[in-house]
């Protein structure tokens, strides 16, 4: 398990930032975009090269490392996406699996010391990843996104309120579609963060938006 308590996992998880560089123009602008997305706010960065033209082998570990040594650098979490072994090499904070990445007691074994967060789509998926030691859960996709072509259906910021209504005390992140115009509903449903693609890789500055949403973020902890 990971030695930082709830509450600070809960406040390192505020602005999620997800990218590799198929989410960006190319690997040279990755590396500026979440260089400026760690001086804008961002908390936690989970490090997801997914796609046909995504980096492999000896490109894939350098990147991780650089994306890593920006984080340090910055105090921001530093995650690794699906791969175990892309995290034992880089040595980083944690790993992030969804519901198809293999057994989730071996990964939690594989993972002591370590933040591990778990995809979920269900209650029953939830309760399961919070029973295998998972330290916070992704919930959703809250709503529509065009990034992972594969997503399932949205599901709303209800189902935030609904998995703290059953119990699931963990800390929740929020993913899939989330904008600066809809991550305060995200947050007041019971999210402790919001992870966010494409409103930080995409946007004309990635600073400027990162301090934007972080705003959000905290005025609606703030409010509850």
């Amino acid at each position: 398990m990971t030695a930082l308590s709830q509450v600070n996992l809960a406040h390192k998880l505020s602005l999620y930032f997800v990218a590799g560089t198929t989410n960006c123009q190319s690997p040279e602008s990755f590396r500026d975009i979440l260089v400026q997305a760690v001086k804008g706010g961002v908390t936690t960065f989970q490090y997801r090269e997914k796609g046909a033209n995504a980096l492999r082998g000896e490109k894939r570990l350098e990147m991780a490392k650089r994306a890593k040594k920006i984080c340090r650098d910055h105090g921001v979490l530093f995650i690794v996406n699906d791969d175990l072994e892309l995290m034992k090499q880089v040595d980083a904070d944690g790993l992030h699996v969804g519901q198809t990445d293999g057994s989730l007691a071996f990964i939690r074994k594989e993972t002591e010391g370590k933040v591990l967060g778990v995809s979920t789509h269900t209650l029953a998926e939830a309760i399961n990843a919070v029973d295998h030691g998972a330290d916070y859960i992704g919930a959703g996709p809250v709503y529509a996104t065009v990034t992972k072509p594969d997503a399932q259906e949205p599901v709303g910021p209800e189902f935030i309120k609904m998995l703290r209504a059953n119990g699931i005390a963990v800390p929740i992140v929020g993913i899939g579609g989330i904008s600066l115009e809809n991550t305060k509903a995200v947050i007041e449903a019971g999210a402790d963060g919001a992870a966010i693609i494409s409103a930080i890789s995409q946007a004309e500055d990635p600073k400027k938006a990162c301090r934007e949403l972080l705003f959000d973020i905290l005025e609606a902890k703030r409010g509850l």
